[in-house]
This record gives structure tokens, C-alpha cells and sequence, in this order.
């Protein structure tokens, strides 16, 4: 008999989300934002800036995962009314099954009664047979004896007693019963013509039961086999359908994500920019703070040295001689990056701020310069050179002497340059492009702040 299946199919739930697709969105998303985070966290690693799907992307990920959905319903209809099928053939496919038994079972009682039957035709023929032995006795034994022959006379005309006893039994059959023997004989064979008759239709007409109940059953068994195959196929077919959707589900949230990631970083940047320009107009305020200290400290000392007679009174050296070389917020520090050396402090400006030489001395050079565009290289009375790189335009000469403080150039973007900066180096060895140090130490030791590194 065809078994039910231990278990059916679990149709697919649209809209579900698997909890290893909760996991691989879950990654995604944290890989975009860390993306996002770690744009201001590197010490001057530049990353790609993220990608911002398009509306049309997003709304083509989302009738993606519509038409996936609604495929899903779909074969989860048909897998149900596949299962519903399935459960009506195999009861079907039981019932013939029953039928088929039960008629095999008439069919065997129709062959015992057939059998018991030809049992009983034949005891019926023994008798008949020792009937006819009997009246084939007594007509034998009435034709020797005369028709007129008594029963006294034949049982005294005996040899023996066994003969005796036999004519004597014939002769009460006989008078007793008055039976027609031929009579018997002859109903006795229609009754075992009937009988027999009877017996070969019983078992005809349980053999054709048995051979259409075989056929239903068969048929009933090949319809199930059938609906299992179609179970099967639908039940595939929701599985594939389901991985389409969580496909579809897994795309929309990624370019989500992506969005999100973009917005998020968006307003990171944003709020950089917004402390970043807080910060430059802090440094600038404090650069010109310290620019004026510096001014008001080589202003008194001027007119102190000029009332004492000082030779010396006519040049702007400031209190230490030194001063700031521009007003503006520090961008990049002295140091290795990227596998190179960058030589300077990048003071960052709007093009057009003033930039004072830092120390009094003579001009070595003022023009164009490789790699800043425009440069002014200053030899300073301590013997030190001071560069002022990428300026826009320049107010001095090769050979012209200038103050501390004194205006020779004007911040600019010339040259390999991402913005508008001054590039401030120092050459302690009076090297024109050799010997540079960090310029931060060099003019804290003089009594000027850079700050922001």
C-alpha cells in the first residue's frame, strides 16, 4: 500500500526575513558605517567618499522585492492546494487499495466454495454410482429368476450369506424407498451441471472484480506517485522563489544601508567643516592676538633701544625678533606621510592674507619655484633661511632687506597645492634647499606659538 509522506513541505512565509539574512544585512550595514567613521579617524588616510544611490535604484530594488513577494504567495497557493491534492489521491489510492483486497478475498472464498462444490458433485456421483451397481444386481438377478420371481425365492436361490446379505439390501432398497433410480441418476447430474455452472460463474465474476479493482488500484497509486512529483516540483519551485526574495530583500536593504551611510556622512562631514572653520577663525583670532603682543612687545623695545641711542634702533627685530609668518589655521605639520617628508607647517588662509617675513635679513630669491608655484627665500640675520611656499603674488626683490613683520607676500594656491595655504619652512644651516627642521619648535624656542601640532 502506498505510505503517507512523513512529512509535507513547509510553505515559504513572504516577507520573512532568515536570520542568517538579518545577519549578512547586519554586516553590511556596520562595514558602510565604519566606511563613514573611519573618514575622520586616520591620520591623513583619504578614503572614497560613499555612494549615494539613486531614487531609481531604490525603487527598482523595491519592485524587485514586490515581484518576488508576490511570486512567493503564489507557489505557496499552489503548494498548498498541491498538498490538498496530494492528501485526496492518497486517500483514493487507500480506498482502492481496500477494494482490491476485499475482492481478492471473495475471489479466494469463491474458489473454496467452488472446491467444496465439486466435493459434494462428487459424493453425489459415488452414490449414484452404487445405485446403479445395486439395481444392475437386482435386474440381473430378476432376468435369471423369472419376472414372477418373489423375495422369498430370491433370497433363497443365494450361495452364501454374503450373497444373502446383499440381495436382501437391494431387495429393501428397492421396496422400501420404491425410488426410480434412473430418475436419481438423472437429477443428480443436473444438479452437478448447475452446481458447476454456478461455481465457474462465481469465480468469473470475482476474478473481473479482482482485475478492476487491480486497475483502480494501480491508477489510484500512479495518481498519487504523480501528485508527489507535482508536490515536489512546487515545493522546489518555493524554495527558489523565497531565495529570489530574500535576494531582493538582501538588495534593497544594502542600497538602504548605502543611503543611510551617505546621509550619515553627510552630516559628519558637515559638522567637520563646521569645526574645522570654527577652529581656523579660533587660530586666526589667537594668531592675530599673538601678532599684536608681538607688535606692542618689538614697538616698546624699538623706542626703548631709539631713546637709549641703539644703533641698531632703525630695524623692526620684535621683542625676541621673531614673529608669526601669517594668520590662519595650521592644515599640516612637519613630517613624514605617505612615504615622503613634508618640510613645513601649511598655515591654511584665504587668498590674499598677509604673510610677514619671520625674522629680519636679506632676500635670497623671490619668483617662481618648483613644486610651490611662487616662493620668497629670506636669509635671516641669524644666518638662518626662512621659505615662504605656494604665495600668490610677492612685494619684494632678490637683495631687498626686510623687517620682522614686514609684508613680502600675500597667501596663495600656486604650485602642487589642494588649497589656499602658506608653506613656512626653516633652513637653520642657512642651506637655500637643504638642512630644513621643523618650524614649530624652531620658532616656539623664539617665543612664537604655532599652534595644532
Amino acid at each position: 500500500m502506498p505510505q503517507r509522506p512523513s512529512a509535507r513541505p513547509a510553505p515559504g512565509r513572504p516577507g520573512a526575513v532568515p536570520r542568517r539574512l538579518g545577519r549578512a544585512l547586519s554586516g553590511g550595514l556596520v562595514a558602510a558605517m565604519t566606511a563613514v567613521l573611519v573618514l575622520g579617524a586616520g591620520g591623513g588616510t583619504a578614503l572614497a567618499d560613499p555612494v549615494n544611490p539613486s531614487d531609481e535604484q531604490l525603487d527598482g530594488a523595491r519592485a524587485q522585492q514586490d515581484a518576488a513577494a508576490a511570486e512567493v504567495a503564489r507557489i505557496t497557493g499552489l503548494v498548498a492546494d498541491a498538498q490538498a491534492r496530494l492528501e485526496q489521491v492518497q486517500v483514493q489510492a487507500e480506498a482502492a487499495g481496500t477494494a482490491y483486497l476485499a475482492a481478492e478475498e471473495a475471489r479466494q472464498l469463491a474458489d473454496a466454495a467452488a472446491q467444496q462444490t465439486a466435493a459434494d458433485l462428487d459424493r453425489a456421483a459415488d452414490a449414484v454410482g452404487a445405485a446403479q451397481t445395486r439395481l444392475a444386481d437386482f435386474s440381473r438377478d430378476s432376468y435369471k429368476n423369472g419376472s414372477q420371481l418373489t423375495s422369498e425365492m430370491a433370497l433363497l436361490d443365494v450361495d452364501g450369506p454374503t450373497e444373502l446379505v446383499q440381495k436382501a439390501a437391494t431387495l429393501d432398497y428397492v421396496g422400501d424407498h420404491q425410488v426410480d433410480v434412473l430418475g436419481l441418476l438423472e437429477g443428480a447430474r443436473v444438479q452437478q451441471a448447475a452446481a458447476d455452472a454456478a461455481a465457474r460463474s462465481a469465480r468469473d465474476d470475482k476474478a473481473a472484480a479482482e482485475a478492476t479493482a487491480e486497475a483502480a488500484k494501480v491508477t489510484a497509486e500512479q495518481q498519487l506517485a504523480a501528485q508527489q512529483d507535482a508536490l515536489a516540483q512546487a515545493a522546489t519551485q518555493q524554495q527558489q522563489l523565497a531565495q529570489q526574495l530574500q535576494d531582493a530583500q538582501v538588495a534593497l536593504l544594502q542600497l538602504q544601508g548605502a543611503r543611510n551611510a551617505y546621509q550619515a556622512w553627510q552630516e559628519q562631514k558637515a559638522a567637520e567643516e563646521k569645526a574645522a572653520r570654527e577652529a581656523e577663525e579660533r587660530a586666526r583670532l589667537q594668531a592675530q592676538e599673538d601678532d599684536r603682543r608681538a607688535r606692542e612687545a618689538a614697538a616698546a623695545q624699538a623706542s626703548t633701544a631709539e631713546s637709549d641711542g641703539d644703533p641698531g634702533a632703525g630695524q623692526d627685530t620684535g621683542g625676541s625678533g621673531y614673529v608669526r609668518p601669517a594668520v590662519g589655521r595650521t592644515s599640516s605639520c612637519f613630517g613624514g606621510r605617505w612615504g615622503v617628508t613634508h618640510y613645513g607647517v601649511d598655515i591654511a588662509a584665504p587668498i590674499g592674507t598677509p604673510i610677514s617675513a619671520a625674522t629680519a635679513g636679506v632676500v635670497q630669491r623671490a619668483g617662481p619655484a618648483t613644486g610651490f608655484g611662487l616662493a620668497v627665500y629670506v636669509r635671516g640675520d641669524d644666518g638662518a633661511v626662512t621659505v615662504y611656499g605656494h604665495v600668490n603674488r610677492y612685494s619684494v626683490s632678490a637683495g631687498e632687506r626686510v623687517r620682522a613683520g614686514q609684508r613680502i607676500a600675500e597667501v596663495g594656491n600656486r604650485g602642487q597645492s589642494t588649497g589656499p595655504h602658506l608653506h613656512f619652512e626653516v633652513h637653520p644651516s642657512g642651506m637655500m634647499y637643504g638642512g630644513q627642521v621643523d618650524p614649530v619648535p624652531w620658532l616656539r624656542d623664539r617665543g612664537i606659538t604655532i599652534r595644532g601640532c
